[in-house]
Order: structure tokens, then C-alpha cells, then sequence
């Protein structure tokens, strides 16, 4: 969740004597680092707030505050820019919460996304974004037809350079061996850097030419020279297509600000601008809410900027451009004017807890700073004062409990148990087993109860599932949320239903078809491949033909019933039906409006054949993101067992948290070189690349391919131990931690197990906290 909000008019109003007294006592409810936001009244302040603090009901207060003292209506409001949509109702709600408490009307501020924000400045002045208003937002992987079309053009303007990597080492000029190299450059090494290069350098405002130029300065240029002729083709392709991508959109909004009188119009509005988790800013973001915060009557500039984060929750820099470097910045500018709060109260966690995640965070400080890794050189190029905040994986700052008086009910809860746990059972199996038996302890104790078995990927999630329904059945409800919270399942859904309808007598078609209505419990599950054998007899038996059974009859009459909608509705309607025909909830069928708008959109021939191809292209090669749902409920509902990814898990808690499968080979892990990309030599150039423009984007020497290499190493390591000290952090009674003896080396094959050493940081808390190891003679629930 990012949050930003923009207070309209820079002029101060005392709100009326009658409502200080609330005001105080909303502001005096507050934890020393929530107060300190309350209490700004201008200026740049940093906020760097611990896992549990309460970061969001600070800021809806100050927010409440803001509208009440300064009396902001509609003409003269707050303006609340979230990154998500659940984030945009969440604030909402409390502030509305607030302001009744206020006694004020539930009013003087509007709701809006981050990207929806810089998308209404750029429409609206098209002659000056360069964008088209109707654009197609597209949000491309490697995978994408554009990549792949960037990749292509690239190769046919760049022979020489292409047959360099080729070559790569040790080519003997085989055929085989050539044909080979050609398709792991094609469709693999080439699409991941051009993926990785346009998410990096265009976040950063970097365009394909600024790049080409700064790859001069580097003594081997080849690839950045390379990834800055993949960006100058993708860029090519989005005009050409009429599209644009999330960071044109900020683009887009800059180039409109660059105007002087539009960015003053804009600048005499916005009284302040207040972001959340600013660890996972992009440089381009920062620019548009620094833009945004700055007093245009001031001679100096000043910027009316609070930014809240978290450094030590900065997950996502090694897969997103975001770059916490750019926040430890920030909040080491504003401690040397005085201009920095700690928000290091949390009530969440127990105090076993929050002693495990404190250790953790000084251990690994302690044995993986990069002077301790050994990574001299690269401490020589990086350590200056744009970066020197990142030598150590977190930036120091110890979770305290909060004060007796807290206002918060149960804070910092009395444990379950020991609180913490720390287990190693023999394998990954008995691991589940044990944390099924568990399970049903703690809901048996208490059916309110929440608990949560949190993975590093959707492989372990899915193998945790599977396992679970083994041992317990129906006896534990078990929910994984797995890849289908991240990418859409409705596109491939769809897509199977309007195949069927296209050609209804081809046996694949109808089986995908009948898949997906067995998969949604539409029809019973039973054997599709009799019924496809002979799809005329199935769909419209002959009076001579074998009798149906009931639940063939009922698979029949589902499969007419879409054969004739297809012959009464218009196209446009088709994917609607089809929505409500699978049942989808409300979010789903959201999800479906968004789908059939996209597939409009990008549709110019009023055929089922044209939209056949369309969203045949958005299954293959597109992340189709679903429209997110107004709350999260569904993750942490009582009596539930929800299996979920470390990275998905960030924002939630759950009264017991389950952290399995903690082995070295996972956290921290190492860069992987696929075996087939080993030709060009030990590193992958999508990594080198990252490296080397996070470099140019901190005004840094470029390093070479070497030092880049080792440097991506060490910030993957950094952010998986920022990864796991967020998975301890969701726990608030019970942390259960375990590292099995044996496991797989791929999850796709979990049943070839081996020896696996343990997660550092397993043995570390063993030896810190002994009483909290479990042997498994001593299980006892």
C-alpha cells in the first residue's frame, strides 16, 4: 500500500474554539511517533515507523486534523492518493471515521490512486503529456507481446552485437549448439533484460539515449549498449500500438509540470503531500510528489513533504525499480535538521516476538554488512553520500512495546505458548504434519483463533495445501491464496468458454470448457473424457442415442445454455454472461467488467475470432491483474489456516504465524545462472543491468560486470533477510519457526529430498533463545 495525501491551500485556519478540545483529545490518543505526524505544521519530515505501529491511523488522524484546522470543504480539500484500491477504501473509511468523532461532515477530501492521479494531469492536458487520452494501459513481462516484438526488431538492426552474444564463450561454431543459443537469447536472456532495463530506467526518468551515453563511460559498454537498444525498440512499439504502461502515466504527469503556470496551478492547491511506505518509492514518483509538495510563493522552495516508511520492510527492490536507498536518504537528510520521528511503539506482537525480530535484525546487521561480506570494492564505487545508507541490510531500529496506557485493546498480547518455537523436524513432510497438528490444537483452544502458514514461493504454498488436505481433510479449512491473488485465473477462464462457444464440436475445446465449470462447482466432477468423445452426441443426444445420467444431463445443459446465449447476446455483453454464468463474486465479476473493456479497447474487428485474439494474447503473455478487493478479511478470518507468500503477507498479522522450510538455499539464497544462459559467462545480464543503472541513477561510477554482479548478490541477500524479519513481524502471540532436515531442491519435484543446511538465522536463534527450541520428542499437543 502507498498512500499519499495532498492538503488544498497553503493559507492556515484556526479550526473554531468549541472544537479544540476534541482535537487535542484525538491528538493526545496518539503513540509518541503518531503525535509527532499530528503535530507538523510544515517543512519536510521523515517518519521511519517499526513493523506495528500503527502507521495508517496516524496518518488518517494528522489527515482529520488537517480538514478540521485548516476547514477544508469541496472546493478547498484533501486530496488521498493510495497506490492500491483497498489502500484507497481503507484510508477512507477511517478517516471518515475521524472527522465523525470531529463531529464534522464527511467531507473535504477525495480518494485516488497514485498512478490515477498522475494519469488525470497527464489526460488532461494531452498536447503537453504527449499521451493519448485513449491509450491502452498495458502492464508487459518478459513474456509480452511487446517485449518479444522489442526483442525481434532489436536482433534484425543489431547483427553484430547479437552474434557477439552468440558466440559468448567457448563456441565452436556447431549448428546445434548454434540453434540452441539462439532460442535461450530469444526467449529467455533477451526478453528478461529488456523487461528488467525498461522497469528500471524508465522509473528513474532514465530515456534509451541518456543510457546509451552513460554506457560509454564503461570499458565494456555491450550491455548496456544492448539494453538501451532493447528500451529505444519496447518505447517504439508502445507509440506504435497506441499503449501506454504505469510509467508513462508519471511520465506523462512530469512532462505537463514541466509547464510553469500548470505547475503552479496545480502547486497553489496542494497545501502538503504525506506518502506512505515511502521505502518503495521509484525515483519517478518521488520527483512528482516532490513537484507536488513544493510552495510556489516560496523563494526557497520549500516543500511541505511528511514521508512514512519503513526501511526494514523494503521488499521489493530486487523484482521493482523501487529502491529504498532513496528513503534511508531522506530520513538521514531530515535527522541532521531535527526533522526526523521514530514511530518504534508497536502493540501487535508479544514480547518473545518482538525480541526475535530485534536480534534478527542486529545479527545480520552484524555478520552482513558489506564490509563483513568482504565486498570492498564494491563499498570503494557505491560508498558516497548518496548510498553509503545501505552498507547494512537494515537500518537500525529496535521494535520497543508500547506504554502501559496505550490506548490500543490487548496490546502487545501475552503469548501463546512460548511464544516462539523453533523447530526441526526430519522432513518437509513431517513439517506439515506438525504444523496441521498445531493448527488444530490452537482452534480447538480458541475457534476464534487466526493463523497463518506463510512461504517463500506458491510452489511451497501449493505443496503446504496439498499436504494439509493429506493429513486433515476437511477437518482443518484451509485457505491458499497462492499465484491466483496475483494474476487473474478469470482471462484463462473466459478465454476456455468463448473457445467452446467458437467451435463447440472441437473435444479440447469442450473439455477446457467443461474444466472450467467442474473447477467453479457448476457440474459434477466426473469423466470428461467420455464426454468428449463424441461432443454432438453429448450436447444434443439423438432418441436412439444412450440415455444420459443426471449429472450428464446437467453438464449438457450447461454447455447449450452458453451455445445459445452466443447465438442471442451482442459480443459485448458476451463476457459479462459468461461472468455470471461461472458465479463470480462481486470483485470477480469487476475483474470480468475490466477484461471485457480491455479486450474493446484493443478490438478494432466486431468479431468473436478478434476477441478470440485478443485475450488469447493477454492469457499468454500479459499479467492480467484483478481488481482488488475492499478488504482483506478473507486472509485473516477466525478459525482459518491461510497459506500465503512472505511478500503477500505484508500489511497482515495473524494471532499464530507458521514460517517453514527456513533453509540457506532459499533465505538468503544466491543469484541463480541458469544452466542453458551459461555460455555467456557467471551472471545473468538482467542482474549486471540492474546494477549498473541503479548506479547511474545514484550518480555513482558504473561498476563493471564483476563488482555489478557481486552487488546484485549482496542486495538479494539484504532484502530476503528483510523478507523473513517482515514474515516474523505478522505474528502477534505465536511465531513458529522451522527448518527441516531433508528437503526438496525444486518444489515442482517435492518428493526427491536431500540434506538441506538451515537459514543462518535459525541457529542464531537457537543459541539466543534455547528455551524456545523444540525437539521432536518433546511434541506434544
Amino acid at each position: 500500500m502507498r498512500l499519499l495525501i495532498m492538503l488544498v491551500d497553503r493559507s492556515p485556519s484556526n479550526s473554531p474554539p468549541s472544537r479544540e478540545p476534541l482535537l487535542k483529545r484525538l491528538r493526545d490518543g496518539l503513540r509518541p511517533g503518531q503525535q509527532e505526524i499530528a503535530d507538523w505544521q510544515g517543512g519536510r519530515l521523515a517518519v521511519s515507523a517499526v513493523p506495528g505501529s500503527g502507521k495508517s491511523t496516524g496518518m488518517a488522524v494528522a489527515a482529520a486534523l488537517a480538514i478540521a484546522r485548516y476547514q477544508l470543504h469541496a472546493r478547498r480539500q484533501l486530496v488521498v492518493v493510495t497506490f492500491t484500491r483497498s489502500a484507497a477504501a481503507n484510508i477512507k473509511s477511517k478517516i471518515r471515521e475521524y472527522l465523525k468523532t470531529l463531529a464534522l461532515p464527511q467531507g473535504g477530501f477525495v480518494v485516488h490512486t497514485l498512478h490515477g492521479l498522475a494519469w488525470s494531469i497527464a489526460r488532461s492536458y494531452p498536447e503537453l503529456s504527449g499521451l493519448n487520452p485513449e491509450s491502452v494501459l498495458i502492464t508487459p513481462n518478459q513474456s509480452h507481446r511487446l517485449i518479444r516484438n522489442s526483442v525481434e526488431q532489436w536482433i534484425g538492426l543489431n547483427p553484430s552485437l547479437y552474434q557477439q552474444l552468440l558466440e559468448g564463450q567457448q563456441f565452436d561454431g556447431e549448428e546445434t549448439e548454434r540453434l540452441r543459443r539462439q532460442a535461450v537469447l530469444r526467449t529467455e536472456v533477451l526478453p528478461a533484460l529488456a523487461d528488467t532495463v525498461i522497469r528500471e530506467a524508465k522509473s528513474s526518468g532514465l530515456m534509451p539515449q541518456a543510457l546509451r551515453d552513460r554506457s560509454n563511460q564503461l570499458a565494456d559498454d555491450s550491455i548496456l549498449t544492448i539494453a538501451a537498444g532493447l528500451y529505444e525498440q519496447y518505447q517504439l512499439q508502445l507509440k506504435s500500438r497506441n499503449s501506454i504502461d504505469y510509467d508513462e502515466m508519471i511520465l506523462g504527469a512530469l512532462r505537463v509540470l514541466e509547464n510553469l503556470s500548470v505547475r503552479e496551478r496545480w502547486q497553489t492547491q496542494v497545501f502538503a503531500v504525506f506518502e506512505d511506505e515511502a521505502q518503495d518509492s521509484s525515483p519517478l514518483q518521488t520527483k512528482l510528489l516532490e513537484l507536488l509538495a513544493t510552495n510556489p510563493s516560496d523563494s526557497e522552495n520549500q516543500q511541505n513533504l511528511v514521508r512514512v516508511g519503513d526501511p526494514n520492510q523494503a521488499i521489493n527492490s530486487t523484482f521493482t525499480p523501487a529502491d529504498p536507498v532513496f528513503f534511508r536518504q531522506f530520513c538521514q537528510e531530515c535527522s541532521h535538521d531535527d526533522r526526523l520521528a521514530e514511530m518504534n511503539q508497536a502493540g501487535r506482537s508479544s514480547q518473545v516476538i518482538i525480541d526475535a525480530a530485534n536480534f534478527v535484525l542486529s545479527w545480520v546487521n552484524r555478520n552482513y554488512s558489506r564490509v563483513a561480506d568482504g565486498h570492498d570494492e564494491a563499498i570503494e564505487l557505491i560508498a558516497d553520500s548518496t548510498t553509503q545508507f545501505s552498507a547494512t541490510p537494515f537500518r537500525p531500529q529496535a521494535i520497543h512495546p508500547v506504554a502501559f496506557d496505550d490506548p490500543q485493546a490487548d496490546a502487545n498480547p501475552v503469548p501463546i505458548g512460548l511464544g516462539l518455537e523453533i523447530y526441526t523436524p526430519e522432513d518437509v513432510y513431517k513439517t506439515v504434519e506438525l504444523i496441521g497438528q498445531r493448527s488444530l490444537a490452537l482452534f480447538a483452544d480458541n475457534p476464534d483463533a487466526q493463523a497463518a502458514v506463510l512461504v517463500r514461493t506458491n510452489e511451497q504454498g501449493r505443496f503446504v495445501a496439498r499436504e494439509l488436505k493429506r493429513w486433515h481433510g476437511d477437518n482443518l479449512d484451509v485457505f491458499e491464496v497462492g499465484q491466483r491473488d496475483r494474476q487473474s485465473h478469470i482471462p484463462a477462464e473466459i478465454l476456455s468458454l468463448l473457445q467452446f462457444l467458437d467451435r463447440p464440436h472441437s473435444p479440447d475445446n469442450l473439455k477446457a470448457a467443461l474444466l472450467a465449470l467442474v473447477g467453479r462447482r457448476l457440474i459434477p466432477n466426473q469423466d470428461l473424457n467420455a464426454l468428449v468423445t463424441f461432443p454432438e452426441q453429448f450436447l444434443y443426444p439423438a432418441p436412439l442415442d444412450p440415455p444420459q445420467s443426471a449429472q450428464v444431463k446437467e453438464a449438457s445443459h450447461y454447455c447449450v445454455s452458453l451455445l445459445r446465449a452466443r447465438l442471442e447476446l451482442p459480443l459485448y455483453q458476451l463476457i459479462s454472461f459468461l461472468a455470471y454464468t461461472l458465479d463470480y463474486d462481486q470483485t470477480e465479476l469487476a475483474t470480468a467488467n475490466k477484461l471485457s473493456e480491455r479486450i474493446m479497447q484493443q478490438t478494432t474487428e466486431n468479431s468473436l475470432g478478434a476477441m478470440l485474439e485478443t485475450l488469447s494474447e493477454i492469457v499468454s503473455s500479459e499479467r492480467f491483474e484483478p481488481v482488488e478487493a475492499e478488504d482483506d478479511d478473507r486472509y485473516t478470518r477466525p478459525n482459518q489456516l491461510t497459506v500465503i507468500t512472505m511478500h503477500k503477507a505484508k500489511g497482515l498479522d495473524w494471532d499464530t504465524v507458521f514460517i517453514p522450510f527456513l533453509h540457506e538455499n532459499m533465505i538468503p539464497g544466491s543469484l541463480y545462472v541458469p544452466p542453458q544462459a551459461k555460455f555467456l559467462g557467471d551472471f545473468t545480464l538482467s542482474e549486471v543491468a540492474r546494477a549498473q543503472i541503479r548506479a547511474i541513477v545514484h550518480d555513482t561510477v558504473i561498476p563493471d560486470i564483476e563488482t555489478a554482479w557481486k552487488r546484485a548478490d549482496y542486495l538479494k541477500t539484504a532484502e530476503e533477510f528483510r523478507l523473513l524479519y517482515v514474515a516474523m513481524t505478522r505474528a502477534k502471540r505465536l511465531l513458529w519457526m522451522s527448518a527441516a532436515k531433508r528437503a526438496p531442491f525444486s518444489w515442482n519435484k517435492s518428493e526427491n529430498l536431500d540434506d538441506r543446511k538451515p537459514c543462518p538465522v535459525i541457529p542464531a536463534l537457537k543459541s539466543r533463545f534455547p528455551d524456545s527450541v523444540i525437539d521432536d520428542d518433546d511434541v506434544d499437543f
